[in-house]
């Protein structure tokens, strides 16, 4: 840990791995387990960042691949940073863009300088390295930013996960030298794909630099559950437990309920504001369509055991309704419940953890999910 950041683990589940403690920042304290939202083009989508304070988030995300091709970097620092370009001053965490890059295949040639790509919205070329991706998220900057890794496809074999995980530590070394902001806690990126060899491989290797935290990559990207599952359970043994963890791109009620089982600290996910703008959202009972026609009368909230500002103030009925009439306000009302019912839940769990009640709380709460 350096000046500016600190990692307190406060409590362990007897039974599990499952945790609690407390990340400092420079900007703020962040209470763990915890979900992040996503505000992949410096907003989380549909929501002012006044509708997102109102989830109680401690920290949010944006993408550096995004905000480097729009609006460009030197608009950011011309603004004093990310936290007052959106005005957001809790704790900000920068994807490398390292996904983004995987998810363009046909778009991109990877070597081991880095990554040539081309934009897709105008056309134009562009090159990435370690170095470059330093250089963006030191700009934008955020207070946690991520390694520059390259994320192996599922499925693949154990010779392309094995090149993309060598890779990885390659740039890994590129970026600790490259990165010099004592203010910017630089996360390494735990690679090698589904196969267990690789992954305690990387896990060993991504532990010798002490950074202030790690993330797990290579993980939703098309795996089914009980791998995913079974990738932290091999993982986080080879992490230094004095140092929080990320699973990155996961958040489902069920997924926070398993990562933290298996000793995840923080999450995040698209999905929240995603499935809203689809009309689904979280509940205690699993997940719920808001356009199905039996809530055409529901004069309940989204979800009775919620506090949240929409629960608070309106109904399913009224909620559908707008939904159906195409009003962009439904989907930022399931957005702003969403992203508080994961943040919730996460302090849920947290408090389950510090109460020596974490497994209990699991099993009861993972049946409701399940019950659908």
């Amino acid at each position: 840990m350096n000046k500016y950041f600190d990692y307190k683990l406060l409590k362990k589940c007897k039974s599990t791995q499952a945790r609690a403690g407390l990340l400092t920042t420079p900007h703020g304290d962040i209470e763990t387990p915890i979900f992040m939202p996503v505000g992949t083009n410096a907003v989380v989508k549909m929501l002012t960042p006044e509708q997102v304070l109102s989830t109680k988030a401690q920290i949010i995300l944006a993408n550096s691949y995004h905000l480097y091709l729009k609006p460009g970097i030197e608009l950011i620092k011309k603004a004093g940073g990310i936290h007052s370009f959106e005005n957001f001053h809790k704790p900000i965490l920068t994807d490398s863009g390292g996904f983004q890059v995987f998810s363009l295949a046909k778009l991109r040639k990877i070597t081991d300088d880095g990554v040539e790509f081309v934009d897709p919205t105008n056309g134009k070329k562009h090159f990435i390295s370690p170095e470059k991706s330093m250089e963006i998220q030191e700009a934008i900057g955020a207070d946690i930013i991520m390694a520059f890794d390259e994320c192996a496809p599922y499925p693949c074999t154990h010779e392309q996960a094995k090149d993309a995980m060598e890779r990885t530590h390659k740039w890994l070394k590129r970026c600790f030298e490259a990165h010099k902001n004592e203010k910017q806690a630089l996360f390494p990126i735990v690679q090698g794909a589904f196969f267990e060899d690789l992954r305690e491989i990387s896990a060993k290797e991504v532990s010798k630099y002490d950074p202030v935290g790690f993330g797990i990559g290579g993980v939703s990207v098309g795996e089914p559950i009980d791998v995913k599952n079974r990738i932290v359970e091999i993982v986080t043994p080879f992490l230094p437990e004095n140092k929080p963890r990320y699973l990155m791109g996961v958040g489902t009620p069920v997924d926070l309920l398993e990562g933290v089982k298996r000793g995840i600290d923080m999450f995040d996910c698209v999905l929240p504001t995603r499935n809203a703008r689809h009309g689904s959202f979280f509940t205690h009972e699993g997940n719920k369509i808001i356009k199905n026609k039996e809530f055409e009368e529901d004069f309940r909230p989204l979800d009775p055991e919620c506090n949240c500002p929409t629960c608070k103030n309106h109904t399913r009925a009224y909620i559908r309704h707008l939904y159906r009439a195409q009003e962009a306000t439904a989907s930022t009302l399931i957005s702003i419940h969403n992203i508080y019912f994961l943040v919730h839940l996460a302090h849920e769990i947290r408090n389950a953890i510090l109460n020596d009640d974490f497994e209990d709380f699991y099993n009861k709460t993972m049946e409701k999910q399940l019950k659908q």
